[in-house]
C-alpha cells in the first residue's frame, strides 16, 4: 500500500442514512402548458427529464389531483417550457396556485404563442420549449408519469447563433433544489473535457 493511501483522510467524512425520500437535486423547474391557445393552463413541475434519444422522449410526473392532469390526459399533449431567473415568481406561483381557481396565465402576465406540432401553447417568455405528445401514462402512486415523445423544439431566436447553435447558457436558466430556486452559476466544463487531449484543446460540446 502506498504511503498516500495509508494516510488517514485529513477530513473525517461522516455519513448518515435517512429515510427513503425524493431528495435528488438539482432539478429543472419547468412550466408545463396544456390545453389550447384559446383555453390554456400552466402548472410548474420539477419532476421531469430526458429518458431517450432516438426517438427523443421525456416525461413529467403529475398528481392526479392537479387541475392540469385531466387536461393533459384528455388531450395527450403538453409543452415543457424552460424557465429563467427572471421568471422565478411566475414559476413559483404556477406551482402553488390552481387553474381551478383562477387564470394563472393572465394573473402572471404571461404571453402564449401557438406551438408547431401540438395544440398546447408555448410560453413566449421561455427561452426554449419542448412540444410533447403522450405515449404512455404510468400510475406510480402519488403521481402518474406522462411519458411523451418530443415532436419539436421551440426556441427563442435570440439564443441561436449564426451557426444554428443554441446558447442556453445566455438565458439565465434556473434550477430547483429541495424547496428552493437557484440561478445557474459559472461554467465548470463541457461534455468530454475530462478526456480531451492537450491542455489547450477546446472543450467538446
Amino acid at each position: 500500500m502506498s504511503q498516500n493511501n495509508s494516510k488517514k483522510h485529513e477530513i473525517e467524512y461522516v455519513r448518515k442514512v435517512l429515510n427513503a425520500g425524493t431528495l435528488l437535486a438539482p432539478l429543472p423547474a419547468v412550466m408545463v402548458s396544456c390545453g389550447t391557445l384559446e383555453k390554456a393552463n400552466v402548472l410548474t413541475v420539477a419532476w421531469t427529464g430526458i429518458i431517450n434519444t432516438k426517438p427523443p422522449m421525456t416525461y413529467i410526473s403529475v398528481r392526479p389531483t392537479r387541475h392540469s392532469y385531466e387536461i393533459i390526459k384528455g388531450s395527450g399533449e403538453f409543452v415543457i417550457n424552460l424557465t429563467t431567473s427572471k421568471m422565478v415568481r411566475e414559476t413559483d406561483f404556477c406551482g402553488v396556485k390552481s387553474g381551478k381557481d383562477m387564470d394563472k396565465i393572465k394573473k402572471c402576465g404571461l404571453h402564449l404563442t401557438a406551438a408547431s406540432a401540438v395544440k398546447a401553447p408555448v410560453i413566449e417568455e421561455s427561452p426554449l420549449a419542448l412540444e410533447c405528445r403522450v405515449t404512455e401514462i404510468k400510475p406510480l402512486g402519488s403521481h402518474d408519469m406522462f411519458i411523451a415523445e418530443i415532436l419539436a423544439v421551440n426556441a427563442d431566436s435570440r439564443y441561436i447563433d449564426s451557426k444554428g447553435k443554441i446558447n442556453l447558457n445566455q438565458a439565465g436558466l434556473m434550477a430547483y433544489s429541495h424547496g428552493e430556486y437557484f440561478s445557474l452559476g459559472r461554467k465548470l466544463g463541457s461534455f468530454g473535457y475530462s478526456v480531451a487531449k492537450g491542455t489547450k484543446k477546446k472543450n467538446k460540446r
